[in-house]
């Protein structure tokens, strides 16, 4: 009997053996294909294997990535989960990618949970940053969508991928893999890439699909067109190939070029250029033009990119040749890919990334006037906004397109409930009639306020408007849709109050009463009058020193006290915490303390008035000071206590501080 059971023990222990050395012949049978981007076929084999049981932190590492970069984030979230199970040693990329992947998989709470774990291994990359000053990025982002845009799936879509879109005397050219060609890109499985154009008729509908040009196609991809303004000239993305023989890089990898093509005399499409920034060592894509022909903007991996890609910008010189690239910066770009850049004819750039915080993959984020702020050579301070619901989901958005004067556009988008693979959108805003209306009213006693002032400001805190409320102490104003405005009330011996409100329906009248609070505070010189009204830290965002929504709500309150007691003066002190260089958190709180002294003149206040002083990290509440690279052990709760603003009062009826 034991003689028998031994010889089960040693089949059963032989066959473990033959299978795990099975599997694992699997796993290498595929490195190679893995190592030149098959993803497909990686993740089939690797998915048999793994659902047999086998695990090593290199083939869940593969399997996981096999999946994310096909952009199946619900397979990428359980591989990688099935990796943090069998080891936390691995890259930090890899809490990111599995943060990136849950949130595909719209498991908000568990992705902003890695996110933290991945800050605390890299509280230097943009992207973790960018998450930790933005916590409340879904709140956020709910604000920023719009409820009255009417969003609709082509009927022109395919089973495979289609994508981007540039309109050109009256079609829409975009880019399909609906070629059915044997050839099929080892990525993704789907056929390679070409140019396509369909009619746009102006009831909403398409003429039939067709091939935009048999000299611009080849065998490889293209994709991504832009036209100059006057329509001679297209640039377009192609794989870098050359005599039908494609050309790679050193590490193996068949990159992206920009090319251009002019018609000539009889109309037709010309001889095709390459851009001389092109090389066979990164790549280059994605084109957009400015609405006057004289910027052309792209994506790029090449020398200088903060990311895995950038935006980057180029002039186009008056003779249609083109300048030296320049990077958009960090501002703009992060440690993600950032791509698929948009300019519409108001000079917003929209652009869709990885690397800053959103509801899925690439989400769609724009940058107002940001042309005009390239022209005039401003390098940063730009105000990146996720630009919300319906665009954006839990799956991958991009190439954006806009009509400003038809108030319609187009985007792309991988999400659920498409088509195909990508799947390009239509949208429409619709019509809108809004009304915000209400009353002034002494905030303790509920009694109305005549003569108050009313003022209503556009979500950048310009006035447009502004009324003295009559006996019954109304306001009305009417106002456009999917806007952010923000409406202030003021009289005399009252604190200012303001409220902000989004217009995201359709119709609405919004009722929206403003209660004063009388002016009664104990002060002398020498006081904070930031803590005598209880005024929280006064917020910028990370490593900015503009003058942020929240922040300007909190100014209001220091504003009404100087218009209510005008022989005041102030110091205006700002401080920083310790996590960045000494002398980059000086000009920083310099900046700071600067912005906030020109929005109070800005407000009326006589600059005599004012002095405005930075202190960078010399004058700590608390214990949290930094080690020599700049870290330190202290919770964000703890740092954000040095993150401050004093409004210290140097004179106030008719007595001096004397510190």
């Amino acid at each position: 009997m034991k003689t028998l059971l031994k010889y089960i023990l040693a089949i059963v222990f032989v066959q473990g053996c033959f299978m795990a050395n099975s599997q694992e012949s699997k796993v290498k049978s595929v490195k190679d294909d893995y190592n030149e981007f098959a993803y497909v076929k990686t993740s089939n084999v690797l998915l048999s294997v793994a659902e047999n049981g086998y695990r090593s932190p290199e083939m869940l590492q593969q399997l996981a990535n096999s999946f994310y970069f096909q952009n199946k984030m619900k397979e990428a979230a359980r591989w990688y989960g099935e990796l943090f199970k069998l080891t936390t040693d691995v890259d930090s990329e890899y809490y990111f990618r599995y943060a990136l992947a849950l949130k595909g998989a719209k498991n908000y709470e568990a992705s902003d949970k890695w996110m933290e774990k991945f800050n605390e291994l890299n509280p230097s990359d943009s992207r973790a940053k960018s998450f930790i000053a933005r916590r409340d990025y879904r709140n956020q982002i709910e604000e920023n969508s719009k409820a009255n845009i009417e969003v609709n799936n082509l009927d022109f879509n395919s089973e495979y991928s289609d994508f981007g879109t540039a309109v050109y005397d009256g079609n829409l050219v975009f880019a399909s893999a609906r070629n059915n060609d044997e050839i099929k890109y080892q990525w993704n499985g789907q056929p390679y890439l070409d140019l396509f154009k369909v009619y746009s008729y102006n009831d909403g509908e398409y003429s039939e699909v067709s091939d935009y040009n048999s000299k611009i196609n080849t065998k490889f991809h293209e994709s991504s067109a832009a036209f100059m303004p006057d329509g001679n000239t297209m640039f377009f993305t192609r794989n870098n190939y050359y005599r039908n023989r494609v050309k790679k890089d050193e590490k193996g990898v068949n990159r992206l070029k920009l090319f251009r093509v002019s018609k000539d005399v009889n109309g037709n499409w010309g001889e095709i250029k390459s851009v001389h920034f092109n090389s066979d060592e990164y790549s280059v894509a994605h084109p957009t033009i400015n609405k006057e022909g004289t910027r052309l903007y792209f994506a790029s991996d090449m020398e200088g990119t903060v990311g895995d890609s950038d935006i980057w910008v180029v002039d186009i010189n008056e003779d249609g040749s083109l300048a030296t690239p320049r990077n958009l910066g960090a501002s703009i770009n992060t440690e993600g890919p950032d791509s698929f850049p948009f300019v519409n004819s108001e000079g917003d750039l929209y652009y869709s990334t990885k690397g800053l915080p959103g509801l899925g993959g690439y989400d769609i984020f724009v940058v107002r006037s940001a042309d005009q702020k390239i022209a005039d050579n401003v390098t940063d301070n730009y105000v990146v906004t996720n630009i919300g619901g319906p665009f954006n989901s839990n799956a991958d958005d991009f190439a954006f397109y806009e009509n400003v004067e038809k108030e319609n556009g187009f985007f792309s988008s991988n999400r659920t409930g498409g088509k195909g693979d990508d799947d390009i959108y239509s949208f429409n805003l619709g019509e809108c009639k809004q009304v915000v209306k209400g009353n002034v009213r002494d905030k303790q006693s509920g009694a109305l306020l005549p003569g108050a002032i009313v003022v209503l400001k556009d979500g950048s805190g310009n006035e447009l408007e502004r009324v003295i409320v009559g006996s019954d102490a109304a306001f009305m104003f009417n106002v456009d849709c999917d806007k952010q405005y923000l409406v202030r009330g003021s009289k005399e011996k009252y604190s200012v109050e303001e409220k902000r409100f989004d217009t995201n329906d359709a119709s609405l009248e919004l009722n929206l009463d403003i209660g004063l609070s009388p002016v009664e505070i104990a002060i002398q010189p020498c006081d904070d009058l930031a803590k005598a009204l209880n005024i929280p830290l006064i917020y910028f965002d990370l490593d900015k020193y503009d003058i942020t929504y929240v922040a300007e709500l909190q100014l209001q309150k220091v504003l009404a006290v100087l218009v209510e007691y005008p022989s005041m003066t102030l110091d205006i002190r700002s401080h920083t915490d310790c996590r960045a260089a000494d002398e980059y958190n000086q000009k920083l709180s310099e900046n700071r303390a600067q912005a906030t002294l020109k929005y109070l003149v800005k407000s009326g206040i006589d600059p005599t008035r004012l002095t405005a002083k930075g202190y960078g990290e010399s004058q700590l509440v608390n214990d949290c000071g930094c080690d020599t690279i700049d870290t330190s052990e202290c919770t964000e709760l703890q740092h954000q206590k040095n993150r401050r603003s004093e409004f210290i009062i140097t004179s106030f009826k008719g007595k001096n501080c004397e510190e």
